[in-house]
């Protein structure tokens, strides 16, 4: 048996459906950063990358931050159309059928 992997809890961000309402809504993204109190935070909460809900020390390893590799893929993944329970239906052909379907001739194949 191998071994188990766990979910590490201490470095999770926000999942992607999180951070895009916080990109579209403001009012969400104060919502977020009003439960956290900003001596707990790096920084004091002042260095904030919203695509990626991470905080940071100082202006210099956010500006670092913006310019790696796991924030530029992050912004990749961000500009995808999120996934919806609608999507999902018409993947699997249960989607709204707009309009009625012609019938088929049929032609008698002879011997």
């Amino acid at each position: 048996m191998g071994a188990v992997r766990k979910i590490k809890t201490k470095r999770r961000t926000r999942d992607y459906d999180q951070v895009r309402a916080d990109i579209d809504s403001p009012k969400h993204l104060t919502q977020y950063k009003a439960t956290k109190d900003a001596e707990d935070l790096p920084g004091l909460g002042k260095h904030y990358c919203v695509e990626c809900s991470k905080w940071f020390e100082s202006e210099y390893n956010l500006v670092a931050h913006t310019k790696g590799k796991n924030h530029k893929r992050r912004l990749r993944l961000l500009r995808e159309e999120p996934h919806s329970q609608k999507i999902a239906e018409a993947a699997v052909g249960l989607g709204t059928d707009n309009g009625l379907r012609q019938q088929e001739t049929v032609v008698d194949m002879e011997d």
